[in-house]
């Protein structure tokens, strides 16, 4: 009996002191995870995990491919500083091809992977699409292009900005530059997306309100089509002495090419979706004099000339379009991490409404819609195959 007795006790002992154990290791892993559990501290994360989204492949991968490219290097460089509040960032990529129903797909993967900061979309209509699933999931979105403005201006997606003006701005510079030209009757074509026929509305709604300019066409053009020649047709029947386009390369370098050869040499305007070296090399010489809305020229910035050449060292070649705007996006989601302490909601959002930040862009925050301050637009035109501001 006292030889079973002692076993029993042996037992209960062992029990305890492998309990007393586990109950340590327990505490030990809270403590991994989740801080100090008697002290409240709270455990700087590993990593800080940047998303990135966009088209990375398919016709309009020139526009979304630079953002990847801007945030590796914003990442590079800040982690070879020593990361963010002792984290790292890692930059993870979902293409959506500037596709709505991609979109959707790619901001649901990461709310899945519990990303909390995404620099994208490229396109307005993708991230019209994509803006929903983030809110919901409480993630911030900043777009370095994305200019439709109710996506900001609606006031639906406190979650959302972007290092880009929107197209109200950019449409009243085109139309005042068509007027400086002495146009007075202007043919509005558009790719009927939320990107394109949102500036081309803006631009028809400008030059309503002037009466010393008018709309003779305004048409919709369908995104892919072999050719446009119908609509070549419409605007040299209009009586238009010039076009205004809504849209992005593809078909703007179709249409400005049907026009050319059928010997309608009328000024071509368009929006920062055709500022794009590939449009120039899409069109060839029918490029040539076309005019093109953008973002200013920050080239005599610093962290904008660091940034290029940082570029120029990682990819041997000159950085595409939108790059400065996704450095300085990648940049404000960043630093808003590092000012909040985390990647808490609603602490990144005040911190993006009310911390400056240096970037390639200038410096910056963002208003209450979440637009940053100070950006803006200016008018190019292709001279010698190559973009250059008219002065």
């Amino acid at each position: 009996m006292k030889v079973k007795l002692s076993l029993i006790a042996l037992c209960l002992v062992l029990a305890a002191m492998l309990a007393a154990c586990g109950g340590e290791a327990k505490k030990d892993e809270q403590k991994d995870e989740q801080g100090d559990v008697k002290t409240g501290e709270i455990a700087a994360p590993a990593k800080v995990v940047l998303g990135v989204a966009g088209a990375h492949s398919g016709d309009l991968a020139s526009y979304g491919l630079p953002t990847v490219n801007a945030a590796k290097l914003v990442a590079k460089k800040i982690n070879a500083e020593g990361g963010i509040n002792g984290a790292m960032v890692e930059v993870v990529a979902q293409d959506d091809q500037c596709k709505p129903e991609l979109a959707t797909n790619a901001a649901t993967k990461m709310l899945s992977d519990g990303v909390k900061i995404v620099l994208g979309h490229i396109c307005s209509g993708a991230t019209k699409a994509a803006l929903p699933i983030y809110l919901d999931g409480k993630i911030v979105v900043m777009s370095p292009s994305a200019t439709n403005p109710p996506l900001t201006q609606s006031g639906e997606y406190p979650n959302f900005f972007r290092t880009i003006a929107p197209d109200d701005a950019q449409a009243a510079l085109e139309v005042s530059f068509a007027k400086s030209l002495g146009l007075k009757k202007v043919a509005v074509i558009h790719d009927k997306g939320d990107y394109g026929k949102g500036f081309a509305t803006f631009c028809q709604q400008f030059i309503d309100a002037d009466p010393e300019i008018e709309v003779v066409l305004f048409e919709g053009v369908t995104p892919g089509a072999v050719d446009y020649s119908a609509v070549v047709q419409k605007i040299k029947s209009s009586g238009a002495e010039c076009v205004i386009f809504g849209g992005y390369h593809p078909e703007a370098s179709k249409i400005v090419t049907g026009m050319r050869k059928k010997d309608m040499d009328m000024p071509f305007l368009s929006d920062d979706g055709v500022k794009d070296d590939t449009f120039i090399k899409v069109a060839g010489k029918y490029a040539e004099g076309v005019y093109a809305t953008g973002p200013m020229d920050f080239s005599s910035n610093t962290i904008y000339q660091e940034a290029v050449a940082a570029h120029k060292a990682e990819f041997n070649a000159d950085p595409g379009p939108f790059f400065p705007e996704a450095y300085s996006a990648a940049l404000a989601l960043l630093n808003a991490v590092k000012v909040a302490g985390g990647t808490d909601y609603d602490k990144l959002v005040d911190a993006l409404h009310n911390s400056y930040v240096e970037t390639a862009v200038g410096k910056i925050k963002f208003d209450a819609k979440g637009d940053a301050e100070g950006v803006g637009f200016a008018v190019y035109q292709v001279k010698d195959g190559k973009y250059q501001e008219v002065k």
